[in-house]
């Protein structure tokens, strides 16, 4: 295969993965959402809640698990940020009707709902179908449809490499055509 094909295949794929990140079953966000745990601490004041205990998170086709999810609302009570943790924490949903559900993990999964930042941090893998994107971090713009995948050993303000024995690597499967 040539470069230039290959080139064409991996940013096909990157695309892909962005619009899958976008595009959920229609009314998924209208959807409520229903959030389960063996002990929850809601502080009104502070603006913060915290769900411990096999934390399931689910909205539409959205499914998400962990072992913890801390919620920070802003002044208006709209999510701020929000940080689910588990070994893994993972989500689970199908980007539209007729495609393959799209399953991740990390160790940390956080978003940043103000500045549009979804990150999945620590052993980060996103999967569908045959398709694979994973390293140590995955970090998705979401206005910008931007993902940027990182090893254990990039650098995040030089971009240089740092030698870390055992350090993740980025690994990107684009599976073959089909016939």
């Amino acid at each position: 295969m040539s470069q230039n094909k290959l080139t064409l295949y991996f940013l096909l794929f990157l695309f892909q993965i962005n619009f899958i990140m976008l595009q959920a079953l229609p009314g998924d966000s209208n959807q409520p959402i229903e959030i389960e745990a063996d002990f929850a601490e809601l502080d009104d004041e502070q603006g913060e809640t915290i769900y411990v205990g096999n934390v399931i998170v689910t909205q539409g086709s959205l499914r998400m698990t962990g072992e913890k999810l801390r919620i920070i609302l802003d002044e208006k009570k709209d999510i701020q940020r929000a940080i689910m943790t588990g070994k893994p924490a993972t989500f689970k949903q199908r980007p539209k009707i007729d495609e393959k559900e799209v399953e991740g993990e990390s160790k940390i999964i956080e978003y940043k709902a103000a500045k549009g930042f979804l990150y999945l941090i620590d052993s980060a893998k996103v999967i569908q179908g045959k398709r694979l994107a994973e390293g140590y971090r995955i970090n998705y713009d979401i206005n910008n449809k931007v993902i940027t995948i990182r090893s254990s050993r990039a650098d995040i303000f030089q971009r240089d490499l740092i030698k870390k024995e055992g350090s993740q690597r980025v690994k990107i499967i684009i599976p073959a055509e089909e016939s």
